[in-house]
């Protein structure tokens, strides 16, 4: 339930797998409408990357538990202790309600708290705050984690790492725009053109971390998809 047969250098693998080689915005393209729209300035994307980092992370843990007690294969055989026989029910179905409900209600209260302590960046991050209870990444990060039936600590790794990805991505995204926003680009070119090229540059340049495979267990023997990751054919 909190290790599973996972080690201490496969989280530190799973951690990096989950930032650069399954990098959210770089591999899967996902969250990329708040990456492209608050992109433009170097501070406004780390504190919205800090904020995604927050949310996913918190959200991971808290989806995970409803995986694991309420929604997922006999989760509710736990109610047994006050005497229901609920092992055989499956509430899968209000898996993605509750999961989007748990993020909704964590990005309202970071909403709050940004909007208290820093409202600069709550002005500059405008509507994109409140989307980021529909970032795809962070949905999607939830459900990779428990369809992969990541452990409690590799599932926090894990979406811990996606988390970082992202911000990383972002933060990596606006340097690079600020710079060209100075620069001598082609004119046709210029805004979405080349921030799709320089996109397409740094996913490259995060594949050469594929070969890693700190985050297999030795232990696994059964070839899940999400451990599996798959030496250069050149070499």
């Amino acid at each position: 339930m909190w290790m599973g047969i996972y080690e201490p250098i496969n989280l530190l693998g799973l951690f990096i797998q989950a930032i650069f080689i399954e990098n959210f915005l770089l591999a899967n393209f996902l969250g990329m409408c708040t990456y492209l729209a608050c992109s433009t300035k170097l501070k406004v994307a780390n504190g919205l990357g800090i904020a995604v980092v927050f949310v996913l992370t918190i959200s991971g843990i808290l989806n995970w538990c409803v995986h694991k007690f309420v929604t997922g294969p006999g989760a509710l055989q736990w109610l047994s202790v006050i005497g229901l026989d609920a092992a055989n029910i499956n509430l899968n179905f209000l898996e993605f309600l509750l999961f989007i409900s748990v993020i909704a209600g964590f990005v309202q209260i970071l909403e709050i708290v940004i909007e208290r302590f820093s409202p600069a960046l709550y002005q500059s991050l405008g509507l994109y705050l409140p989307l980021i209870a529909v970032n795809c990444a962070i949905l999607g990060a939830c459900l990779f984690a428990v369809t992969r039936d990541y452990p409690f600590f590799p599932n926090l790794i894990y979406v811990l790492g996606s988390g970082m990805g992202w911000w990383l991505a972002i933060a990596l995204i606006a340097a690079i725009r600020e710079k060209l926003a100075v620069s001598n680009v082609v004119p046709s070119l210029r805004g979405m053109g080349i921030t799709f090229i320089m996109s397409g540059l740094m996913a490259l340049c995060f594949q050469g971390f594929t070969g890693i495979k700190l985050a297999v267990p030795s232990g696994d023997s059964d070839g899940k998809p999400e451990v599996v990751i798959t030496d250069s054919p050149n070499k």
